[in-house]
């Protein structure tokens, strides 16, 4: 199994290394094609959109709009006119003056209309005028001046082109732009070379009113793409009506210290472009366009086209995040995930250019991301099915018998019927581990099937038993290591099992050890040896039982052939004696030495019989009064007591102590305790004897003023042949099944039995007995 899934993955990490290479291979050209060109604008102009600022106050704009052309008339108007604003704009001095009007020919009907201008040109100072590209060919150009003598009363020249996309949109244009020998700057560099605020090196004041216009087929130059940054839409600069300005209707400081820009804003007369900022398909005029420029240049705001290997690394990077989520991840997250990756490409993109200054195209990383997931959900879906058919041939193949029959109204969709084919077989493999469930919880010893680290996958009920907690809770995924740290060697202390035995394959079949309750278990253990990593069948046998009867076999045995044999093996001697040397034992001694070693053989055995008894037979339960017992008993002890000089006092009882129970055998563990009392009392002593209530108990207790019991002693004084007196009391006899009697009683009965004893200080012993036996 472990062959098959590993071929299975190898396969599947070949097929994804197959379709990443193909898919990035894709991406990777598409960055370089222009074909989704018209997606990367849409979410580039978004990006732009996202850069809009409030209108730079140094920046005004004259319109030459409808207002003026309805009141001075048809256009081109009389260059006196121009002479005239320029004039009262300058009275207010402007930092510069941009006029965005081509003034390539002589006025004709008006030439002194010329100079006019160029002396109002001239006293300013401060005058920007525009040149214009006369095409000639694909790649050459000649510059479009204006007239001589304008051009040399301007302050600066500059170029008025801009660079539409393919779609007709304009969002960018070049710096230097013009003959290979000479270009020209751009008209913003230009005004802001007259203000003296460019950051560009600027030629000479007069320098550009002398530079060629070009010589014929001369190629054109155009070097430093900048990306706009638009402010705002259409609108967005404060501007004056050119008609308002030379009516005087302008405020007194309207351009003073400002860019003043001088062009056509009226229907059908100038340049009017689209652009990314453009609402409901207006077209903003050119002088607004340099006005944005001017803006971005004014106010630092630079966005940049990513370089083409800045650009393939952030295509490609989400698109291998995504194939990589696909490789590790199941359907639906890699879904969310590659939804999360495209949105995550798109916001970025578009807020690149205001967080980081860069403009990125994503159409190719989103195309990526958008074929991941239905092509590679297309492979695992066929390898989905191939699957599926290849186990349904294994399992007929195995022998397993499947139903092959249809339901009614099944589909005939090829997967469909290979999942419904495949969920009869899972139903049927479920109702045969259901069986073998079933079976396994019908077992009377706990048993437990583990993987090979020790995680438990299957237990019965009796595994949940022998565990405690709660039994309905299954116990599926907990450690059987962890469960079972308890589980000891007798002998050296050290955990049976544990998890290097487990993952080693080291447990033996059978191992025997103790829990912390003392139960005695046998581990036996199998492993899945048709696996690969085999897992464990593990079996715990409760041999406490066992082992307590064959501990009690032992003691019988020890009891037989020491403490029973040497009161006979004495008696044997003693008649030995007599037969060999007559006479030298006197006849009553003889007798009463025999007498008394056979009454100890006799004790013994009875004590023996009597404590056997307890612990096998049925108890004759029968309605009894406590308080009435321990009278009779405390009768009984008199002679024992009168003997060794102790006094045996009931203190305190209630009237009656009615309860359930076998009276003859409560009798001799009430009997055994108050013996024992006696026995250890030295003399002159009191041994106070008492029957209490607690709750639905009684207690009767049994105090003594002999010499007391250690702590650590205490947990032995119930097992069976345990003397704790033998060296401070040699004289008291006994086999130490007294007390072993008198716990096996009490325990039958439902109760318990508790010590309080130190040394010197005496020993009480309580015999809790329920007030109503409980079964």
């Amino acid at each position: 199994m472990w062959d098959i899934a590993s071929t299975r993955g190898r396969q599947r990490r070949l097929e994804w290394g197959i379709l990443a290479a193909a898919l990035l291979g894709l991406v990777g050209w598409l960055i370089t094609s222009s074909s989704l060109d018209r997606v990367n604008h849409l979410v580039q102009d978004a990006g732009l959109r996202l850069v809009s600022r409030p209108a730079n106050p140094d920046i005004v704009i004259i319109a030459i709009d409808d207002p003026s052309i309805a009141a001075i008339g048809r256009w081109p108007w009389r260059r006196a006119l121009h002479a005239e604003l320029i004039s009262r704009v300058t009275a207010q001095a402007p930092r510069a003056i941009g006029v965005d009007v081509l003034f390539s020919e002589e006025d004709q009907d008006y030439p002194q209309d010329d100079l006019l201008l160029a002396e109002a040109m001239a006293r300013s100072g401060r005058v920007v005028l525009p040149m214009l590209r006369r095409t000639q060919g694909a790649t050459g150009g000649v510059a479009d001046l204006p007239v001589p003598v304008l051009a040399q009363a301007a302050a600066r020249l500059g170029h008025v082109h801009v660079t539409p996309d393919d779609d007709g949109v304009v969002r960018s244009l070049y710096l230097q732009e013009g003959p290979a020998s000479a270009p020209w700057p751009h008209f913003s560099i230009a005004l802001q070379c007259v203000a003296g605020t460019s950051t560009l090196p600027c030629p000479a004041p007069h320098a550009a009113a002398q530079q060629p216009g070009g010589s014929a087929g001369e190629q054109w130059k155009r070097a430093d793409r900048a990306l706009i940054a638009y402010a705002g839409p259409p609108g967005h600069f404060t501007t004056y009506s050119y008609i308002d300005v030379l009516r005087g209707k302008a405020p007194a400081d309207a351009f003073r210290g400002k860019y003043v820009l001088i062009g056509a804003a009226a229907s059908g007369l100038g340049d009017m472009f689209a652009t990314p900022v453009s609402e409901q398909s207006r077209l903003m005029p050119g002088v607004e366009v340099v006005a944005h420029v001017l803006d971005d240049r004014l106010t630092g705001v630079r966005i940049r086209s990513a370089t083409p290997a800045l650009n393939t690394v952030f295509n490609l990077v989400p698109v291998l995040c995504a194939l990589l989520i696909l490789l590790m991840t199941g359907p639906f997250v890699a879904l969310l995930s590659s939804a999360a990756l495209a949105v995550g490409t798109v916001l970025v993109s578009v807020a690149a250019p205001w967080w980081l200054g860069w403009q990125f195209a994503p159409a190719a990383g989103l195309v990526g991301l958008a074929l991941a997931y239905p092509l590679w959900s297309w492979r695992r879906l066929s390898a989905a099915a191939n699957f599926l058919r290849l186990e349904m041939e294994r399992l007929q193949r195995e022998g397993i018998p499947l139903r092959q029959k249809s339901r009614p109204g099944e589909s005939g969709d090829f997967l469909e019927k290979r999942i419904n084919a495949v969920e009869r077989a899972s139903r049927q493999l479920r109702e045969l581990h259901h069986f073998v469930s079933e079976s396994l919880q019908q077992l009377p010893s706990p048993t437990i099937v583990s993987d090979p680290e020790g995680r438990i996958l299957l237990a019965n009920m009796a595994a949940r038993l022998h565990m405690g907690g709660d039994i309905s809770a299954p116990l599926q995924g907990q450690s059987v290591v962890a469960l079972l740290r308890d589980l000891v060697l007798p002998g050296t202390g050290q955990a049976l099992i544990t998890e290097e035995k487990l993952r080693g394959r080291a447990m033996p079949e059978q191992s025997e050890g103790r829990d912390a309750q003392g139960r005695s278990l046998l581990v036996l253990c199998s492993p899945f040896t048709d696996l690969t990593e085999a897992g464990w069948l593990l079996t715990l046998v409760d041999l406490t039982e066992i082992r307590r009867a064959q501990q009690q076999r032992d003691q019988a045995l020890n009891f037989i052939s020491h403490d029973i044999r040497a009161p006979n093996a004495s008696i044997l001697t003693l008649l030995e004696m007599e037969r060999a040397y007559p006479g030298r034992i006197a006849g009553d001694e003889l007798i009463r030495r025999i007498e008394r070693y056979a009454r100890k053989s006799l004790g013994m055995a009875e004590s023996f019989v009597q404590l056997a008894g307890a612990q096998t037979q049925e108890y004759r339960i029968a309605p009894l009064d406590l308080v009435a017992m321990l009278a009779e008993t405390v009768d009984d002890t008199w002679a024992l007591a009168r003997d060794g000089g102790v006094e045996v006092r009931i203190d305190a009882t209630p009237e009656t102590a009615p309860t359930l129970g076998d009276r003859t055998l409560l009798s001799r563990a009430v009997a055994n305790v108050l013996n024992n009392a006696v026995k250890f009392s030295p003399r002159g002593s009191t041994v106070r004897c008492a029957i209490v209530q607690r709750g639905a108990h009684w207690v009767v207790s049994v105090r003594d003023e002999g010499p007391g019991i250690e702590p650590a002693q205490q947990g032995r004084l119930f097992a069976p042949f345990q003397r704790l007196h033998d060296r401070s009391h040699p004289s008291i006899g006994g086999m130490g099944l007294g007390l072993a009697l008198v716990h096996t009683v009490i325990q039958r009965h439902g109760g318990t039995l508790e010590v309080e004893s130190d040394v010197g200080r005496g020993a009480e012993f309580r015999l809790v007995l329920p007030r109503q036996l409980t079964e």
